[in-house]
């Protein structure tokens, strides 16, 4: 049975979390489904995935075959690409998915100036801070900030996102203003409740130090942070982008100067690189050029 075909069988099964839906999405019987990945089980020499009734989840083995399978499917589709994407028309939707403070802070503004190049091409902008699956949800393009990307993923760099220790007059006022990165400890933290450990790295002078932090308010979304830091409620670790403004305003305070907190990368998330839409592939191309170039994202980068 063709290689090439049992690895992009077995990445459909991981994406989508079923047998039954890669075989719809395939347009294959369940049966050869069921034998491409017993062939790929058969080659790799181990079980690739533990099945029960309600999921299917990863062995060791798996989540190593699995990464060779996106890269083999990879190799293969930039060969088969003969067909230039430059001459196809950039036109139609693209459904794109971002944080709500990327996109009202920068997204909103890139797409408008990229739709006013490309009047034949619409956008369905969806504001959520949660990973989604790309292909159940019908998703084009997904921006991502982190910096612990999923190595399995389709990603290209757009850019990246600097971060701001903040707080209110008000709160410094009655609970102090901490010096040092350790003083955080004993401070009212609101934290991210989606990094899964309220750590906040620090560099000084090439020198790099993390704090557990902790707090009474934690949220998905660094928005609902930013208001409840305004308010008085505690320090925030904020993306520079949303604090900026009201740092100019005195509004907010920035802490521990003399410390960097660790930067962010900012992605795009995408399904496949085998004959890329045209117009996706010129949403990544404006994207990184818009974010290298927009002098007001770059007075963000600090």
């Amino acid at each position: 049975m063709d290689r090439i075909t049992s690895a992009r069988v077995f990445v459909t099964i991981v994406d989508l979390g079923s047998m039954i839906a890669a075989a719809d999405h395939l347009e294959m019987s369940r049966a050869m489904v069921t034998r491409y990945l017993a062939q790929m089980e058969e080659w790799t020499g181990a079980r690739l995935l533990h099945r029960t009734t309600r999921k299917l989840s990863l062995t060791d083995a798996g989540e190593r075959t699995l990464s060779l399978s996106r890269k083999m499917l990879a190799v293969a589709e930039a060969i088969d690409l003969v067909e230039d994407n430059q001459t196809e028309e950039i036109r139609g939707l693209l459904r794109i998915t971002c944080s709500q403070s990327l996109g009202q802070t920068a997204l909103a503004g890139a797409v408008t100036q990229f739709l006013k190049r490309h009047p034949q091409v619409s956008v369905d902008l969806q504001m959520n801070n949660r990973t989604v699956n790309l292909v159940e949800e019908r998703i084009d393009l997904a921006l991502r900030i982190t910096n612990e990307l999923d190595p399995n993923l389709i990603a290209r760099p757009l850019s990246t996102c600097a971060s701001v220790v903040c707080a209110a007059p008000a709160y410094l006022a009655a609970n102090g203003t901490p010096n040092h990165p350790e003083d955080l400890a004993s401070h009212n933290c609101l934290t991210y409740n989606w990094f899964g450990k309220s750590l906040w790295h620090f560099d000084r002078a090439g020198e790099k130090s993390a704090v557990a932090v902790s707090g009474n308010l934690s949220a998905n979304e660094s928005v609902v942070l930013l208001a409840g830091t305004l308010q008085g409620a505690g320090i925030s670790l904020q993306p520079y982008y949303s604090a900026a403004p009201l740092l100019e305003k005195g509004e907010l305070v920035e802490l521990l100067p003399g410390y960097q907190p660790q930067a962010m990368g900012i992605y795009g998330i995408y399904t496949t690189r085998k004959q890329m839409p045209a117009t996706l592939r010129a949403m990544l191309d404006y994207l990184v050029e818009w974010f290298a170039t927009d002098e007001q994202w770059r007075g963000t980068l600090r």
